[in-house]
């Protein structure tokens, strides 16, 4: 069995506890060159289908490059011929694959975790799997999409249980630091955030390792202050969490499930997403969310989140993905055209 992949960087790491069990050859449409280095010692062959976003503060032409993208991703399905393509997330990688896909009639299986905000094009998808039974309802009533199935968990709490991680001291003798917070920048913050988050680490008087992630660097760098240091490009994200006294992040699921797996104290910043499955998650576990201003009254009196449910759930979820897979039967869009528009209309909330 041929298995095709596209991924974005976070929603990548779900797909590797997959590949470690299921015995197929796997194929990968990478979005973004961090994907490349994730997923190259696991797949045969590997496909770039574009890169990931980063908001530089100016309007670019988006349409243009989907369709590029799109392009690229019909020729490497069309190269590759996967019996079945796997997407995961809410961003370009799985529109783009899964319009490709349907193009030529390829299969889509989807992991769904973003479940408020995902991508409008899942309701082309054959098969949806949601974390959970509440979430395979809430897809189910409020997007009128069929076939969705409960794995029971998440596949990449594994990943990050397996991980084998820089050590701590190595990390804070690179940057000459006894101890620091790592901050993360996603997709939970806009370009205007950016400002009122610097001054706030400033004041906060700890040494700061801070990872651009979705923003590019050239907009972060003109605010930083003295105890701010910027990481470059592609970072291995979960050493550097375990390494630091505590984290704060703007980023969603992928984030949130390694923070909770290698139990760092954390804060989510609450951002313009006031429905999301990751704030769900860090209520659940015992990550708090806080606004900008409201960090530096908590960030020291944190507990490390409770990784319990993500641990004793993940490998359950794996086993369920992989029968899934086995016993896959094909039967076109899970919800079309009319599912197609309530998660657009869904989705304009998060914009």
């Amino acid at each position: 069995m041929k298995i095709a992949i596209a991924a974005e960087l976070a929603p990548a790491k779900t797909f590797i506890p997959l590949i470690e069990k299921f015995n197929a050859k796997f194929v990968v449409l990478a979005h973004g060159r961090g994907v490349e280095e994730l997923l190259r010692p696991y797949s045969q062959e590997i496909y770039s289908i574009g890169e990931s976003r980063r908001s530089n503060g100016k309007r670019i032409s988006i349409a243009t490059r989907i369709l590029s993208d799109i392009r690229r991703a019909v020729g490497a399905l069309r190269e590759s011929k996967p019996d079945i393509l796997l997407t995961c997330g809410n961003a370009g990688d799985v529109r783009k694959g899964i319009v490709a896909a349907r193009l030529l009639g390829i299969p889509v299986l989807h992991i769904e975790q973003d479940i408020y905000n995902p991508i409008e094009m899942i309701a082309f998808a054959d098969l949806i799997t949601a974390p959970s039974k509440e979430y395979k309802e809430y897809l189910e009533s409020n997007y009128h999409l069929k076939r969705v199935e409960n794995i029971g968990g998440y596949p990449h709490a594994l990943y990050a249980k397996n991980l084998k991680l820089e050590d701590p001291e190595d990390i804070r003798k690179r940057y000459n630091l006894d101890e620091f917070i790592l901050t993360v920048l996603g997709g939970d913050l806009k370009t205007q955030d950016i400002p009122p988050l610097i001054r706030m680490l400033e004041k906060l008087g700890e040494n700061i390792l801070l990872a651009p992630f979705r923003f590019d660097k050239k907009l972060i760098v003109k605010h930083i202050p003295k105890n701010i240091h910027v990481l470059e490009g592609f970072v291995d994200l979960p050493s550097f969490m375990n390494a630091s006294k505590a984290m704060i992040y703007a980023a969603g699921m992928g984030v949130t499930i390694e923070a909770g797996v290698l139990g760092v104290p954390s804060i989510k910043i609450a951002g313009f997403h006031g429905q999301h499955a990751s704030v769900d998650l860090c209520e659940k576990i015992g990550i708090p969310i806080a606004e900008i201003e409201d960090i530096p009254s908590i960030i020291h009196d944190l507990n490390p989140p409770d990784s319990n449910y993500l641990l004793s759930t993940a490998e359950g979820s794996v086993k369920k993905l992989i029968s899934l897979i086995e016993n896959f039967q094909p039967e076109g869009p899970c919800g079309g055209f009319e599912s197609f528009r309530l998660i657009w209309k869904a989705r304009s909330k998060f914009k």
